[in-house]
């Protein structure tokens, strides 16, 4: 997969040429670039440079100085590519856009993470990501400290509002489920969503899950309602949390609390490629 993003990324910008660094410079040409640090955070998409490199121009000589996962202030050099000038040229900006996206969700990944380090809940992404980068994005969410929800649709069951409701309620929906995963070579997780104390009661007196949502409550009433929830069954917590309330929802005794601001509303880190004379 990850081949793939970086394969139609690379068609994607070079088409048929790179007719500014081919109009100037010739195929012999050599040069050396080095990754600039511009803006403090946590490093990510060091791996994922490598490959952009490789799979461009497998000649690229790349010499990494600082690894994924690393606190980063500005002026560090994260790494150095020599080899040909247009090969240079022609991967530069998909480089910088790949660690820059992933480097910035890292960077807030981590400082989430470190808000409610002294509690046990533990920070998961969500499916709001960029179409067609969902894995550079969630890559970055572990390289930050945080862990990865479903990849997509295929691999956890997820009962939301909308699934419920188009079922017949949280009964009729859970009674499907059990007997569809029932007919499966290789079960498949089930998480369902409740939106009242009621629901929650339901679902608790059905079974079957191994997890509850519990969607978009204040942290004042969750504290009582995962108190209500069995230890066999995990709890989550999400919608509208953001850093500033994540510390009081962390608090109450969840065992994940999912943030789709990890990834859909992100400020990449700055980082620059300069030629190195």
């Amino acid at each position: 997969m990850l081949d793939d993003i970086i394969l139609n990324a690379l068609k994607e910008d070079i088409g048929n040429g790179d007719h500014t660094s081919l109009s100037c410079l010739s195929t012999s040409d050599v040069g050396a670039a080095k990754l600039l640090v511009k803006e403090p955070g946590i490093l990510a998409g060091v791996e994922v440079a490598k490959r952009v490199f490789q799979l461009h121009d497998s000649s690229l000589d790349v010499k990494v100085f600082i690894e994924d996962g690393s606190e980063i202030r500005v002026g560090d050099i994260v790494l150095e590519v020599t080899g040909s000038a247009i090969s240079i040229l022609s991967t530069e900006r998909l480089v910088l856009n790949m660690m820059q996206r992933m480097s910035g969700i890292a960077s807030k990944t981590n400082k989430i993470v470190n808000q409610i380090a002294h509690t046990d809940a533990k920070i998961l992404d969500t499916r709001k990501t960029t179409p067609g980068i969902r894995l550079l994005e969630k890559m970055a969410v572990v390289v930050g400290g945080g862990c990865n929800h479903r990849f997509g649709l295929y691999d956890m069951i997820m009962l939301k509002d909308n699934h419920i409701d188009y079922a017949g309620g949280i009964q009729s929906a859970m009674t499907k489920t059990l007997q569809y995963v029932s007919t499966l070579e290789k079960p498949v997780a089930i998480e369902i969503e409740v939106r009242t104390k009621a629901e929650l009661l339901e679902a608790i007196e059905i079974g079957g899950m191994q997890r509850i949502l519990l969607d978009n409550f204040m942290p004042e009433e969750l504290t009582d309602l995962v108190g209500l929830i069995p230890e066999a069954i995990e709890s989550e917590a999400s919608g509208g949390i953001t850093e500033e309330s994540i510390v009081a929802y962390a608090e109450t005794g969840v065992d994940y609390i999912s943030m789709g601001a990890l990834t859909h509303s992100v400020k990449s880190l700055d980082l620059s490629l300069k030629a190195r004379f």
